[in-house]
């Protein structure tokens, strides 16, 4: 996507220093800042630090940081070390799992000296595939904000609701949540985007700053102010990401996230999910009791990073020190609450026999 008019991916590879460039989010919306990785310790850095962020992203970045490792050494030793270094550090997001199992598997039938090359091409596989299928997911989606369209006065946005960033920050490029809104866009649809504030790491900035670089008209609201909107009739379509799928249905992501399909639920508002396929974890039946809830470091909470008048960003604390400070990442959304899944092929009800109907290839 767009940043001050140059096209940009999250993520990419410099065949000159045969280095992973990334966007370091650390810094987002205050500044545009740009990273290089070339070690294994820097991409378990990367991501269980969240210079990158969001599973599609985690799973190419991981792919990138096992073919940077088997340039390195293309040993067994060092491509079992590789897969347990990254496989450590985010538990909730699946993608970092389906892509190591996927790296791992491909290059353990190939000798040690076919392994740098098959690991670099196999990255770059899975960062082009990320790409058409969040394209396909705006394809899908983009159905919905037209029928929605269709019925609306004239000159009237489509107004839509969307909760953490599952935009092309958070992929390779295009988005999950963000593809249909992009796609809406670019056909001459108007939208209004609501991108809540996402507390703890404020991460609906990093949205509002991806959809104002793309042009897309937006307001940042707090976490809290979804269902007052939704009671006045203010949000027509509720799209959100996804770190993790349930077999049944169930959706994980971003905390915060049941509570908006609650609002949802008891407003009539449409909820949907955007995902690509390597989200689904069908070795799980019950998200509530089975996804692990990765439980994020306390300053997260009693800190918080701004820039201050003179430009300067700065990191401030904004809780008593003697409180104890409780920071779960994630929550459930159970299948019931949600409308339909989006995926690149097509959509579906959140369900068991919703999911198995679109991947009959890949239901266990």
């Amino acid at each position: 996507m767009r940043v001050d008019g140059t096209h940009y991916r999250s993520i990419w590879f410099n065949q000159t220093t045969a280095e992973v460039g990334i966007i370091d989010q650390r810094w987002l919306p205050n500044e545009f800042r740009t990273a290089s990785l070339k070690t294994r310790e820097q991409f378990a850095t990367a991501i269980r630090d969240m210079w990158v962020r969001g599973a599609p992203l985690i799973g190419a970045t991981a792919a990138y940081g096992v073919a940077i490792e088997m340039a390195n050494d293309p040993s067994d030793r060092a491509l079992d070390d590789v897969w347990h270094v990254l496989n450590e550090t985010r538990p909730t997001a699946i993608n970092l799992r389906w892509a190591l199992d996927r790296c791992r598997n491909h290059l353990a039938q190939l000798i040690p000296d076919a392994r740098p090359a098959a690991a670099l091409k196999l990255a770059h596989d899975i960062a082009e595939e990320d790409v058409e299928t969040n394209r396909m997911l705006g394809v899908h989606g983009l159905s919905l904000i037209n029928d929605i369209a269709a019925r609306k006065p004239s000159g009237e946005p489509v107004r839509i609701l969307t909760h953490c960033n599952a935009g092309w920050l958070a992929a390779v490029d295009w988005g999950t949540a963000t593809s249909p809104i992009y796609h809406a866009v670019d056909a001459g649809i108007d939208v209004y985007v609501y991108a809540d504030e996402t507390r703890p790491r404020n991460q609906g900035g990093i949205t509002a700053w991806e959809l104002g670089s793309h042009g897309v008209p937006h307001a940042y609201i707090v976490d809290n102010a979804g269902g007052h909107l939704m009671q006045h009739g203010m949000i027509d379509l509720v799209i959100v990401g996804t770190d993790r799928t349930a077999a049944n249905g169930d959706v994980c992501n971003k905390i915060g996230t049941y509570l908006k399909a609650l609002a949802a639920n008891d407003n009539g508002v449409p909820f949907y999910v955007a995902l690509p396929s390597s989200t689904i974890d069908w070795s799980i039946h019950n998200g509530v009791l089975e996804i692990p809830i990765e439980e994020r470091p306390k300053e997260e909470v009693s800190t918080v990073q701004g820039k201050s008048p003179d430009g300067q960003i700065a990191t401030i604390g904004i809780t008593p020190a003697f409180s104890e400070i409780c920071n779960p990442a994630f929550d459930v959304t159970p299948g019931r609450l949600i409308t339909g899944l989006i995926t690149e092929r097509g959509i579906c009800e959140a369900s068991t026999a919703g999911l198995t109907g679109l991947f009959p290839d890949r239901a266990k």
